[in-house]
């Protein structure tokens, strides 16, 4: 093989190296400029177009287009300016000229004690006394006998403030147990079955913190307020797992449609409750739906502050924040009742109720050091307190744990009002609320 062919095959080699890499370039520049968004730049799932979109950013307060990825905001702006984060999966959603805002943050809810009361006797709207028993003897009607009937919701306001008395419908659940709370769930009302099954009596004490209403003759009106519903809560059977479970979901999926994407649930605690539920409901219930991928909004959980230290616990375990979805965040006590029950506690007695000031629910010392250590562990504290009463003891209490631990961004909360006092305890952060999730406002 001479020189002169040792040399044309490799300028035919050399030429070829090159035609590839001229080729290939060529390829894939003409590619992209076939593809509507560049391989190295993201692609929305989502855009949503042709609305008027609230962006909570000065620079630019509202956009008509928004590009979603992954549940996560892309890009807002103007349709033209999200085109390029288009592709042939892209869904794209008009909005027909309609607002959209960031989702809503509801502050205090109980969500599975909402969800189980969603597929029950539902009382909200009732407004008169023929359609409360109407409604509780259609339920015993397709019940089995011995079953209990449970619901509420009502509000005796609605049909001129009469509060309810068993013998409305003993006559019509001869055969079951009822039981069924005011809308704020510091009162319920019992029929006779429900009371004798529980062991109810007109000789029964009224246990502290609580009440069994009576007459003036001194007979039971199926009223129980407060701490006095553990009487019979305890006979009612335990709610089965999956009820639970169903129960989130549904009061999940109701909230969405409120436009609700986050809550503060603190869980089913009321007066009278047993602390462990809460407890439950986060393993078997919510700790399932987050590993199942059956969350739906996001939550911030609050346990009994009997419960502390388990919730101390876990935090230093796991942290508080347990996925996209779930984060713990501090502890609840009752300081009083509720004004619908005439259960809050105020310094004047109740109209027409000389002798009633309202129910104090827990003691001044009590109350002080499980909040002192509860603070002193990083937990956030959030009280329930109606009346000014109330109000006075849970803000020194307050002010006493400041003093102790010292000043920090605690975020102490009051449920759900406070007085003026407040304006003179300027070290402190307080966080009010003032209603929850359409199946727990306050009074």
């Amino acid at each position: 093989m001479n020189l002169a062919a040792i040399v044309s095959a490799a300028v035919v080699l050399l030429l070829s190296i090159l035609s590839l890499r001229l080729l290939d370039t060529y390829y894939w520049s003409s590619l992209r400029s076939l593809l509507p968004f560049t391989p190295s730049s993201p692609v929305a799932d989502l855009v949503a177009w042709n609305g008027t979109i609230y962006t909570s950013d000065a620079s630019l307060p509202f956009a008509d287009a928004m590009a979603v990825r992954r549940g996560r905001v892309l890009r807002v702006g103007s349709y033209s300016s999200l085109k390029e984060l288009v592709h042939s999966g892209t869904e794209k959603l008009d909005l027909g000229g309609k607002v959209v805002v960031s989702g809503f943050i509801d502050s205090h809810v109980h969500m599975i004690y909402g969800g189980l009361q969603m597929g029950r006797v539902e009382l909200r709207d009732v407004n008169r006394k023929e359609e409360f028993v109407r409604r509780i003897e259609e339920a015993a009607r397709n019940s089995k006998p011995g079953s209990w009937i449970l619901g509420g919701g009502w509000n005796n306001d609605l049909w001129g403030g009469e509060l309810p008395l068993a013998s409305w419908v003993d006559e019509v659940t001869p055969a079951n147990p009822v039981w069924v709370t005011r809308m704020d769930g510091h009162m319920g009302l019992a029929n006779s079955v429900a009371l004798e099954l529980a062991g109810i009596s007109k000789l029964s004490e009224d246990p502290k913190g609580g009440i069994i209403s009576r007459t003036a003759d001194g007979e039971l009106t199926g009223l129980l307020i407060d701490s006095a519903m553990k009487l019979l809560l305890a006979s009612i059977p335990e709610v089965s797992l999956n009820e639970r479970r169903e129960a989130l979901v549904r009061a999940s999926k109701y909230a969405l449609t409120k436009g609700v994407t986050t809550v503060v649930d603190f869980g089913r605690y009321f007066p009278g409750a047993p602390v462990e539920f809460s407890w439950q409901d986060f393993s078997d219930v919510y700790q399932w739906a987050d590993s199942s991928g059956r969350m739906i909004i996001r939550v911030c959980l609050f346990f009994p502050v009997e419960t502390w230290s388990l919730l101390l616990d876990q935090i230093n375990k796991f942290g508080r924040v347990l996925s996209q979805w779930i984060y713990l965040g501090g502890v609840k006590d009752f300081a009083d009742g509720s004004l619908g029950s005439s259960s809050a506690l105020f310094h004047e007695p109740y109209l027409n109720e000389p002798h009633n000031h309202g129910l104090q629910l827990i003691e001044h010392e009590r109350l002080l050091n499980m909040t002192v250590t509860s603070d002193k562990s990083g937990l956030q504290v959030a009280i329930h307190a109606i009346g000014d009463k109330a109000n006075d003891l849970v803000l020194d209490v307050y002010q006493s744990v400041a003093s102790m631990n010292g000043v920090r961004d605690r975020r102490f909360r009051v449920m759900f009002w406070l007085k003026q006092k407040i304006s003179h305890i300027v070290s402190l952060d307080f966080v009010t609320d003032c209603g929850g999730l359409s199946f727990d406002f306050s009074q």
